[in-house]
């Protein structure tokens, strides 16, 4: 199970927050805190994997309390969830390594898609593989740094071949039908499942395919995956 944290001041907002964690899953609400210093005594004592943070605390910014934990060598995954959305504030959560950033106010389904792209993570980070440069860069958010100047590189650039896409689409299942794991499409398509994260990721970003987070594994939660419709 996913033990997370909420630290955020505003109790509707908390209280939000509290409502979209008990919808999710094999997520588990190990505390809601409404400010930093309350949060970071917790932390010295309880291993958590996943922060809720508020930019705007009553004692400290969210962005000082990152920085803390970063000090001290915790590397707990953090989603921001925060009405800041200046540029200047955005790159510097994404240079302290948050998993993703929720501008207020926002629906359920995109607060559901951080988790789920917490999943994913954790998923990758359990495998034993050894990863090529491409699928590195995309590990670290190369390819989803946040806001730039420069333009970022697009996946078919970056060794998507068109004869092995072809080839693993027919193996997806199609909009409305039951998606299949990463395992199941590598043995379909015969192809490693690094190759096939890196392809589903590239449909995915194009719109042409979706994840699906399936819980009901008896165990950890898995991403699943399948084409969208027209």
């Amino acid at each position: 199970m996913i033990k997370a944290i909420i630290v955020e001041d505003d109790p509707m907002v908390s209280f939000i927050n509290t409502n979209y964690l008990g919808k999710m899953p094999g997520v588990i609400n190990a505390g809601v805190f409404a400010n930093a210093a309350d949060a970071l005594a917790f932390l010295e004592k309880k291993k958590i994997d996943l922060i809720i943070l508020d930019m705007y605390l009553p004692d400290m910014s969210g962005l000082d309390l990152l920085r803390k934990l970063r000090s001290r060598g915790d590397d707990t995954e953090v989603i921001m969830v925060t009405a800041a959305n200046s540029l200047t504030v955005i790159n510097s959560a994404l240079s302290l390594g948050v998993l993703d950033y929720l501008v207020k106010p926002f629906e359920f389904d995109r607060f559901a898609q951080a988790i789920s792209k917490y999943l994913a993570k954790h998923e990758k980070d359990a495998q034993t593989e050894t990863l090529s440069q491409e699928e590195i860069d995309r590990l670290l958010g190369a390819a989803e740094a946040g806001p730039s100047l420069e333009p970022v590189q697009k996946p078919q650039e970056k060794g998507i071949q068109s004869a092995t896409l072809e080839g693993l689409l027919e193996h997806i299942p199609g909009a409305g039908e039951e998606p299949v794991s990463c395992e199941l499409l590598s043995e379909k398509a015969g192809l490693s499942k690094v190759t096939i994260r890196r392809y589903m990721n590239y449909l995915i970003e194009n719109d042409r395919a979706e994840s699906i987070v399936d819980y009901q594994t008896g165990g950890r939660p898995r991403i699943t995956y399948r084409l969208k419709g027209e």
